[in-house]
């Protein structure tokens, strides 16, 4: 099949496109770079042409409420009418798991948005909805920081590696067969989110003082449990956080 991975040079959407191309499928990654442009539409009609399945895994530039809001509705909404030009037979996009139950998060409130306009979309589609991923722990502990304290949720985590989700999201659309639904996929361990972050900066010899405050927000959202952790019948990924340290070079850890 011929797969258009949108966003297919970043860290989920390369694994992707190799895993895609390792199992025999015609992976093409898009992104602003190779001249596909969802938010404008350039390029997006040629990319598709004789497409079987696209794949969205693309991210907004910018966080502001505003900003990532505009980019998922534009965007998605222009892949959307490309796809029925083009009868593409199965849209596959990565979403987070527990969006749908933090409202106040502006980024959240967007992926809701997005998951929305693909359900209504009338297209087959997938939508994999992943815990957070083991390489953004330290991005997390940038943005708790203060005065050199990070002060985290007390909310759990099921914190997954970017590889595990990959393969999630290349097996949803190597298979040509929708779900018309959600799946989730999360990390085999569930723990505090200042327990994962502190483990994060001990692994990277970070000094910072971590805090565990159940009043503490999580990007424009307060936990009061575990919103962040999948179902029961979630894909629980097999990649243990410590086991993925170890796998990383030295100059990463």
């Amino acid at each position: 099949m011929k797969i258009v991975v949108i966003g297919g040079t970043g860290l989920i959407g390369s694994k992707v496109v190799s895993l895609l191309t390792e199992h025999g499928h015609e992976a093409v990654a898009a992104s602003p770079n190779s001249g596909v442009n969802t938010l404008t539409g350039e390029g997006v009609a040629e990319a598709l042409r004789g497409a079987d399945v696209v794949v969205d895994v693309s991210n907004s530039p910018s966080f502001a409420d505003a900003d990532v809001l505009e980019f998922f509705t534009t965007s998605t909404s222009n892949l959307i009418a490309a796809e029925r030009e083009a009868g593409v037979r199965l849209h596959v996009a990565l979403s987070v798991v527990g969006a749908d139950r933090l409202p106040d998060s502006g980024y959240l409130r967007a992926k809701v948005e997005q998951e929305r306009l693909i359900a209504d979309s009338g297209l087959p589609y997938t939508i994999v909805r992943a815990t957070q991923f083991f390489e953004f722990a330290l991005r997390i502990a940038d943005e708790a920081t203060v005065d050199g304290v990070a002060r985290l949720s007390t909310g759990l985590m099921q914190p997954v590696a970017a590889a595990d989700v990959s393969t999630a999201v290349a097996r949803a659309a190597g298979s040509g067969e929708p779900v018309n639904g959600i799946v989730e996929i999360g990390g085999p361990e569930r723990l505090p989110m200042a327990e994962f972050i502190g483990r994060a900066l001990t692994a990277h010899g970070d000094s910072r003082t971590v805090i565990a405050d159940p009043e503490a927000p999580y990007f424009g959202t307060k936990l009061t449990g575990d919103e962040l952790t999948p179902g029961p019948d979630a894909q629980q990924a097999a990649t243990t956080y410590d086991e993925w340290l170890a796998a990383q070079p030295a100059t990463a850890r």
